[in-house]
C-alpha cells in the first residue's frame, strides 16, 4: 500500500539524499526549487537570476545542459558564484545526452535525467517491439546508465530520476501505452540498477500535465517501491501547468493530493511567468499543515476506492446536481450589500449554478441562478431552495418538494447508522472540508462512512479560506481538489471574507477543470521556459490566451523547444513548438502541419489551423 493510513497524516520515511549541504529526505523539511530560463552558456545571465531565484526562497536551482558545451559551463556558473560568496545548490538537467550528463556529475549537485530519452529511441511514431528487440533495448539501458553512477559515486553527486508523462520512450508505450504503470515501469528500470549498483542518492519524479495522471503515477511508483523494499524521497510536481490562477489551482491540486498522503520531500511548481514568482505558491505548499482525520480506526479496506486509477463514488441526481451532471457550482453572495439594480452575471460562460444569499431582494435580477437560505429565511418561492443542518432538517415543516441542503455536521454523523435520509431523494448534503484542521483526511473519512452505508445523495464539497491571493487559490484547491481526485464530490462551494465574487466563481470553476470534474474553459499546456527556450514563451502564451479562451474544452500545447515539446503535449489538440530561434512547428495533435514559421505570424496561423479543424 502506498500510503499506512488514508485517514490518519503520516509523512512517508524515506532515506535522506546530500545535494550540498541541503539534504532532502529522511527528517529533513519539505524542500523547494525552481528552475533557470537563460541560456546556460551565458555565463553572467545564468549566475545572476540562480542569485535572484536563491534570494527568493529556492533551496535548489536547476539549470539545463542541452549540450556537452553547456555542461561543461558549469565550471565557470559554480566559480562564479562562489566569487560571489553563494554556496547555491545546483543541478543539472540532461535529455538526450549521456555525456553531458556525466561532465555535469563532476562539477555540480545534482544531476536530472529522464529515463524516456537517456537512452530509448523517441521517434514520435508507433512502432511495435518484439519481446526480443524490446529486451535488446531495455538492457542498452545499463550500458548508458552505470558510467553515470560511477561518477556520480566518486563526486558525491546525486541524481533524479525524472520521468514525464510526455515523454515515454517508444519501447515503454509499444507495452504499457503513455499509463500511469509505463511512468512507473520507465522509472524502476533505473532504479533496480540503482540498487544493483549500490547507489542510494536518488530522487524520483512523476510528473504529467493532468494532475490526475501525476497522482496515480506517483502513488503506483510508491506502492511498487514498498513491494520491493525500496524507499527513495519523491520530487513532486505538475509539469506544464500553465500560468495564472489556472497554473497555481493545477499544481496546488496535484501536489497537495500527494502531500496529504505524507509523499513528498522537494517541490517545483512550473508556471509559464518568470520562475522567481513559481516560490511563494511551492512555499506555501510546503508548508500546508496536516493532522490527525477523524474517524481513523475506521475500516475501509472492503470499499471500491480510486487510488490507483479514477473511480467517481455513484449517486442519484437530485434536479442538475449528481448522478451524470457534472460538478455544480455554488457561489457565496451572502457578504455583498445588494443595491438597486445590482447585475449578478458574473462573466459571459463561468455562471454559477446556485448562489447562497443571505436574504433574497426583490430589486435584484439573479439571472434565472437558483437561491440557497438558510432555512430562517427561507420562504417556498420558484428557484430558490433550503438550507439546513441535521436537526433542523429533521424537524422542520418546510421543505421544497424538489432540492432541499443539509450541512454536514457530527449530528448527521452520528446517525448516519439510522439511514433516516438514506432513501430522501431531495436532499443534497453540504460537507464543509475546512472546519477541520486536515481537510483531506476530514473529508475522506465522511465519504468513507456514506459509501459504507450505500448513502447515494449528492454531496457538495466547501472551503471557507480567507481571500490573500497565492493563499486563497492554494488552501482553496488542497482543501477541495484531493477529494474530487478520489472520485469524490457533486460540486463545489468556495467562500471567501472577500467581496470578490469573480474570484470566487473563477477559483471554483479553476479547481472543477485541474480535476477534470467539469471542464469549462480552454485548456493551456504550456511549459514553465528554460535555457532551451527558442521564443518568448510567456508573451506567446498570453496572445495564445486572449484569441482562444472561448474554445471551451480545447487542448492548446504551448512548448519552448523541440526537445520536450511534441512529448510532453501528447495530450493537447493543437501545438505550438519552438522548432529554432524565433521559429515555430504548429501541431495538430501529434502531426507537424506547419514547420518553421516566423513567430511574428505563428499566432496567426495556429489560429486559422484551429478555425480550420475545430468545431
Amino acid at each position: 500500500m502506498y500510503c499506512s493510513n488514508l485517514l490518519k497524516y503520516k509523512r512517508r520515511k524515506t532515506i535522506e539524499v546530500n545535494i550540498a549541504s541541503t539534504p532532502l529526505g529522511g527528517n529533513n523539511p519539505v524542500r523547494i526549487q525552481s528552475m533557470t530560463n537563460t541560456k546556460t552558456i551565458d555565463t553572467e545571465a545564468t549566475v545572476e537570476q540562480t542569485i535572484t531565484l536563491y534570494k527568493a526562497g529556492s533551496e535548489y536551482v536547476r539549470i539545463t545542459a542541452p549540450t556537452i558545451k553547456d555542461a561543461e559551463n558549469f565550471a565557470k556558473i559554480k566559480k562564479s558564484l562562489q566569487n560571489k560568496g553563494y554556496k547555491i545548490p545546483l543541478i543539472a538537467d540532461i535529455h538526450f545526452s549521456p555525456k553531458a550528463a556525466e561532465i555535469s556529475a563532476e562539477i555540480i549537485d545534482k544531476v536530472r535525467i529522464n529515463p524516456g530519452n537517456y537512452t530509448d529511441k523517441k521517434r514520435l511514431s508507433s512502432y511495435e517491439y518484439t519481446d526480443e528487440e524490446y529486451k535488446i533495448e531495455a538492457s542498452k539501458i545499463k550500458d548508458k546508465f552505470v558510467p553515470l553512477l560511477y561518477t556520480c559515486k566518486k563526486n558525491n553527486t546525486a541524481i533524479r530520476i525524472g520521468t514525464n508523462h510526455g515523454s515515454l520512450s517508444d519501447r515503454i508505450m509499444s507495452k504499457y501505452g503513455d499509463t500511469p504503470l509505463g511512468m512507473v515501469e520507465s522509472t524502476m528500470e533505473f532504479l533496480r540498477i540503482c540498487v544493483e549498483e549500490n547507489f542510494s542518492q536518488v530522487v524520483i519524479s512523476m510528473k504529467a500535465s493532468n494532475p490526475i495522471i501525476m497522482i496515480h503515477a506517483t502513488r503506483l511508483l510508491v506502492d511498487t517501491m514498498n513491494n520491493e523494499g525500496m524507499s527513495f524521497p519523491i520530487h513532486l510536481g505538475v509539469t506544464e501547468a500553465g500560468s495564472e490562477s489556472e497554473g497555481r489551482i493545477k499544481s496546488a491540486v496535484g501536489i497537495s493530493s500527494l502531500l496529504a498522503d505524507g509523499i513528498g520531500d522537494t517541490i517545483r511548481v512550473s508556471l509559464t511567468e518568470a520562475p522567481e514568482k513559481e516560490l511563494p505558491v511551492a512555499n506555501l505548499l510546503a508548508n500546508l499543515k496536516f493532522a490527525n482525520g477523524n474517524n481513523t480506526n475506521f475500516d475501509y479496506s472492503q470499499l471500491n476506492l480510486g487510488l490507483f486509477e479514477y473511480i467517481k463514488r455513484e449517486t442519484f441526481a437530485v434536479k442538475n446536481i449528481g448522478g451524470d451532471n457534472h460538478a455544480a457550482v455554488i457561489s457565496d453572495f451572502s457578504s455583498i450589500k445588494t443595491k438597486e439594480g445590482l447585475n449578478l452575471e458574473i462573466s459571459k460562460t463561468l455562471i454559477p449554478d446556485y448562489i447562497f444569499v443571505e436574504k433574497k431582494t426583490d430589486n435584484v435580477n439573479y439571472k434565472g441562478i437558483g437561491l440557497i437560505l438558510d432555512i430562517q429565511n427561507y420562504k417556498q418561492e420558484e428557484n430558490t431552495y433550503p438550507l439546513f443542518n441535521y436537526k433542523s432538517y429533521i424537524n422542520s415543516s418546510i421543505k421544497n418538494k424538489e432540492l432541499n441542503f443539509i450541512e454536514i455536521d457530527e449530528s448527521l454523523l452520528s446517525n448516519l447508522k439510522n439511514n433516516e435520509l438514506k432513501n430522501d431523494n431531495t436532499v443534497v448534503y453540504i460537507l464543509n472540508t475546512t472546519q477541520n484542521e486536515s481537510p483531506v483526511h476530514h473529508g475522506r473519512s465522511v465519504f468513507y462512512q456514506f459509501l459504507e452505508k450505500e448513502i447515494k445523495n449528492p454531496i457538495i464539497i466547501k472551503a471557507e479560506n480567507s481571500f490573500i491571493n497565492d493563499k486563497f487559490l492554494v488552501e482553496s484547491s488542497a482543501a477541495t481538489g484531493p477529494l474530487f481526485i478520489d472520485g469524490f464530490g457533486n460540486g463545489i462551494f468556495i467562500k471567501s471574507s472577500k467581496e470578490d465574487i469573480e474570484k470566487q466563481v473563477d477559483t471554483s470553476f479553476s479547481i472543477l477543470q485541474a480535476c477534470r470534474a467539469r471542464i469549462s474553459k480552454t485548456e493551456y499546456i504550456s511549459c514553465p521556459s528554460c535555457g532551451r527556450t527558442l521564443f518568448d514563451l510567456e508573451e506567446a502564451t498570453a496572445k495564445i490566451k486572449s484569441r482562444t479562451s472561448h474554445l471551451v474544452g480545447l487542448k492548446i500545447g504551448i512548448m519552448g523547444c523541440i526537445v520536450n515539446g511534441p512529448g510532453e503535449m501528447a495530450d493537447a489538440d493543437y501545438g505550438y513548438v519552438g522548432s529554432g530561434y524565433g521559429k515555430i512547428d504548429l501541431f495538430k495533435g501529434k502531426e507537424v502541419i506547419k514547420r518553421n514559421i516566423s513567430e511574428k505570424n505563428a499566432v496567426d496561423e495556429l489560429l486559422n489551423l484551429i478555425e480550420k479543424h475545430f468545431s
